[in-house]
């Protein structure tokens, strides 16, 4: 199916791995010409063989290469790109860089960089949410500057409570607080890592939600104020904040929870003023949802949402960094299957330890239902500087139960020699009571796996 052209011609992807190659994907469907940017590390890698165009930016180090703007910048005037697509991490939520994107003149494939400079202070993204109108947690939207501030605030709060830094993401900069002596001895430590992974040492303070599952709606708004939500993803089951599998729709969720929350999410942000893909990540405890952030990119699971909705978010994105209305009301969007996505790292089940090296045999699974979002191949080295995550799994089905039993065909099926991957740890969740029935909370995993560790300790 070849797809209408749009005023962009030609996209340099900020990125590497499966998200650069799953927008070359979407480019080539639209008949638009495309650029990478790689390390030294990634020159082997399949989005630089699959794209139009590529341009060595760096070594490899992040800081050199994927994080290096000046050297994107040269790459995107070089080749004449008139459109950048961030993927996710990275640069993709860097107003400073979208600024300079800006500046020359370059499509941003994502909102304007002022909407992202303010989603991305967490404090002024609290405040602005309770101006729109979307609960928040219980806290306030100020800095916590001192020891003694936050002894303050934690007691007229009462325990247990969470610090969180103005500028985290990603679960990063991060504390929880249970009493007074965890205050005196996480406070500044929250502070230093703060600093040392967002450049910022500025935190915030809210309560902490107990046992909360965590449920994000995506959105897809345009340039013309025109704003859809295309349902929501249940993302509870996370290491260490981060997430491991992702399902669409949220199993646990009713319809009245859906129709309360999307009005909600349109309202709020047709009213911040924001254009292109984008997701509200919220709390959801006892029967309430508490904003938690707005990610203002594509996210690693919207491919459950594609799959469920029949939608290209990134062919989307395309269109309305382009300048396009998009073309359907909230009514076309109906559910018609349930998706879920596996993450595939290189590391060890047991440890998580990461297992970068040489794929001596790689062979994908296949059938009705299944996609597979990767860039590996038999005899490409997994380079050591990146994050773990080497594969994406997506099940869909017209059940929960059916994906169940074809996510579980895929994973015995899929074939990745030559390291290890965590693969055997999603076989084994799938066999969980708790999984099994949608009844588990973001802390499920951690709990899980620390009492199978104290088990396996035992044993010896």
């Amino acid at each position: 199916m070849t797809v209408k052209k749009t005023a962009i011609n030609k996209v340099l992807i900020a990125n590497r791995g499966e998200i650069a190659l799953r927008v070359i994907r979407a480019c080539r469907e639209m008949g638009i010409k495309s650029v990478a940017v790689h390390s030294t590390a990634d020159k082997d890698a399949m989005f630089v063989k699959m794209a139009d165009e590529s341009v060595c930016i760096g070594g490899p180090l992040s800081k050199d290469s994927y994080l290096n703007m000046n050297a994107i910048i040269s790459a995107a005037v070089i080749t004449g790109a008139d459109a950048i697509h961030p993927g996710y991490g990275f640069l993709s939520e860097t107003p400073d860089f979208i600024a300079m994107v800006e500046e020359h003149g370059i499509e941003w494939i994502g909102p304007k960089s002022e909407t992202v400079r303010k989603m991305g202070d967490k404090i002024e993204a609290k405040t602005s949410a309770i101006a729109a109108g979307i609960p928040v947690v219980p806290g306030d939207a100020e800095s916590v500057d001192t020891l003694e501030d936050a002894l303050k605030k934690a007691t007229e709060m009462k325990y247990p409570v969470i610090l969180k830094a103005r500028s985290g993401g990603g679960g990063k900069g991060i504390k929880i607080i249970h009493t007074e002596s965890d205050m005196k001895e996480l406070y500044p430590m929250a502070r230093q890592e703060a600093k040392a992974n967002f450049g910022d040492d500025v935190v915030y303070m809210e309560k902490f939600l107990q046992n909360p599952k965590h449920i994000e709606i995506q959105v897809i708004a345009d340039k013309h104020g025109n704003v859809l939500t295309l349902g929501e993803r249940d993302c509870s089951l996370q290491r260490n904040q981060q997430k491991v599998i992702e399902e669409a729709l949220a199993p646990t969720l009713t319809d009245e929870h859906r129709e309360k929350i999307y009005a909600i999410v349109r309202k709020a942000v047709k009213e911040i003023g924001y254009y292109n893909a984008g997701t509200i990540e919220f709390l959801f405890e006892n029967d309430e949802f508490y904003f938690m952030e707005m990610n203002t990119r594509i996210q690693v699971e919207h491919t459950v949402t594609e799959m469920v909705f029949g939608v290209d978010l990134i062919r989307e994105q395309i269109r309305v960094a382009a300048g396009e209305k998009l073309g359907y009301s909230q009514d076309d969007l109906k559910p018609t299957c349930h998706a879920i996505e596996f993450r595939i790292n290189a590391e060890d089940p047991e440890t998580f330890t990461p297992w970068p090296g040489l794929i001596k045999h790689y062979h994908a699974p296949g059938g009705l239902g299944v996609r597979v979002d990767s860039g590996l191949y038999s005899g490409y080295r997994i380079p050591s500087c990146y994050d773990s995550m080497i594969a994406k799994l997506i099940i869909s089905a017209p059940t929960r139960k059916e994906c169940f039993s074809r996510a579980k065909n895929a994973l015995k099926e899929f074939v990745v020699e030559g390291i290890r991957t965590n693969i055997p740890l999603h076989l084994e969740l799938l066999e969980q009571k708790d999984v099994i029935k949608g009844e588990f909370d973001q802390n499920w995993l951690g709990k899980y796996l620390e009492k199978k560790a104290k088990a396996k300790a035992k044993k010896k």
